[in-house]
């Protein structure tokens, strides 16, 4: 069960934990809440005995709130979310996040704006703290840096607008997962703004497309499969079992280094070639 079933980040999800199923025999349902809780409790209660586990997905969520329809003895492993009683996987969103930043501002980037995820969102609001603990040490701590978005490609293309307005004008944007740095690229496209000439940009996840938009995309990667993979194979435990117990798994997270960013010395930039990812 995913917030939704489209879009290549979810999809990279499916894929790993159905290639993990397949290869044990098993065969995967598929559902999306809409990041809606009485959507999710609804479909919770629709796979009472017709499934032999699930695998959670609702970082939008607060699941402690939801014990009692969660209390069931299903076998269950949660992703990007969080409860008491159930195995969960994250991904470093904040390890990741202060790696981005601590790369453009080695490139000498020191005004950073940000498009945000969605507030309600875990993963979200760790990628915005780890973006604001390094403009922290930048001197750029103000909020005027930071604009909303909502995961999606409009989300990315809408706020290109108003950051460029800016006066000082920021010389990198990073956005919080790369479907909104896709649709950033395409409005600089529009607008005749050149990436990474005038403005470096960066996002996070590391989706399949990111390699082919142009440029290519520099980003935290995350492998999203693998994250599929191992919620499969910590819920086949739970099933050997028959019931899942409290255990935590953190995906790490890499610097991938391709063309969106250059170097800035004093107002102008530079790009700098591909380099080998570093750890988070």
């Amino acid at each position: 069960m995913l917030p939704e079933v489209h879009g290549e980040f979810f999809s990279e999800v499916i894929r790993g934990i159905d290639l993990a199923a397949r290869a044990a025999g098993y065969h995967i349902l598929v559902s999306g809440s809409h990041s809606d809780a009485n959507e999710m409790i609804d479909m919770l209660d629709a796979m009472r005995g017709r499934v032999d586990g699930l695998v959670v997905m609702a970082p939008d969520l607060t699941l402690t709130t939801y014990r009692e329809q969660l209390a069931h003895k299903l076998p269950m492993v949660l992703l990007n979310s969080d409860d008491e009683r159930h195995p969960t996987i994250t991904i470093d969103n904040y390890g990741g996040a202060r790696t981005m930043m601590k790369h453009l501002a080695s490139l000498g980037h020191k005004r950073i704006a940000f498009i945000k995820g969605p507030e309600q969102n875990a993963d979200a609001r760790e990628r915005l703290r780890g973006y604001r603990q390094v403009m922290r040490a930048l001197g750029g701590a103000s909020r005027e840096l930071e604009f909303d978005g909502d995961f999606t490609e409009r989300a990315g293309y809408d706020a290109v607008k108003p950051i460029v307005a800016l006066s000082p004008r920021p010389t990198a944007i990073f956005a919080a997962n790369d479907s909104m740095a896709v649709g950033a690229l395409a409005a600089f496209a529009e607008s005749g703004i050149e990436v990474p000439r005038e403005m470096s940009l960066a996002g996070f996840d590391d989706i399949p497309i990111a390699h082919y938009v142009n440029p290519p995309l520099t980003t935290i990667g995350v492998d999203i499969a693998e994250l599929g993979r191992r919620a499969f194979a910590v819920l086949a435990e739970a099933m050997e079992k028959g019931s899942s117990t409290r255990r935590e798994e953190c995906i790490g997270t890499t610097l991938v280094v391709r063309k969106s960013c250059a170097v800035s010395i004093s107002g102008t930039y530079k790009t700098r070639g591909r380099k080998k990812g570093e750890g988070s």
